[in-house]
């Protein structure tokens, strides 16, 4: 997989959010967590999040979105539920990237939307918790980046090293069909 990226998210109260935010995006190989404003400690989230991520990848806690800093280049993305944002099916992750989500009680604020060069929404009926978004957006940026086979395009798993049907022939091991 190549490029990087960072997941964090803006005024977070619940460490056990963050906790499992910080193990998403450790397992999906981030070069860091973040977040702005935050309501918990560092006590607090290290005690939430059950694979040790911040022993793996650094964590910053920002005390606002003007004391942030990322790599130049790196891309900020927020993640919210607005009538502009870009549906998530049909966006193109940055190869950099710094996806922001927003906090449990509320929505990014104005100003970091305005900072932000893209926005993104997952396309469902309401907003999901903090953590499961990370994860949908990361899983999504997984597969846009060619961390993954493609789909087969029957139903099921892919096909090889097994023999598949395929109108009236079939294809061997070795791919060759009879």
């Amino acid at each position: 997989m190549r490029g990087y990226f960072a997941v964090g998210v803006l005024e977070i109260s619940k460490s056990r959010n963050m906790g499992a935010l910080m193990r998403t995006a450790h397992a999906f190989g981030a070069a860091y967590t973040f977040s702005i404003g935050s309501e918990v400690t560092r006590q607090q989230v290290r005690q939430a999040d059950t694979s040790k991520a911040e022993l793996h990848l650094p964590y910053f806690d920002f005390a606002s979105l003007d004391d942030m800093t990322r790599p130049r280049g790196m891309e900020l993305v927020g993640v919210e539920l607005t009538d502009d944002a870009i549906e998530l099916p049909s966006f193109h992750h940055p190869l950099r990237a710094a996806y922001i989500l927003g906090p449990e009680k509320g929505s990014l604020t104005p100003d970091v939307l305005e900072a932000c060069d893209h926005v993104l929404k997952i396309p469902t009926k309401f907003c999901v918790n903090v953590a499961l978004a990370a994860g949908i957006v990361l899983y999504d940026r997984h597969l846009q980046h060619g961390a993954c086979s493609p789909r087969p395009v029957r139903p099921g798993g892919p096909s090889e090293g097994r023999a598949a049907h395929v109108h009236g022939g079939r294809f061997s091991r070795t791919g060759k069909f009879s």
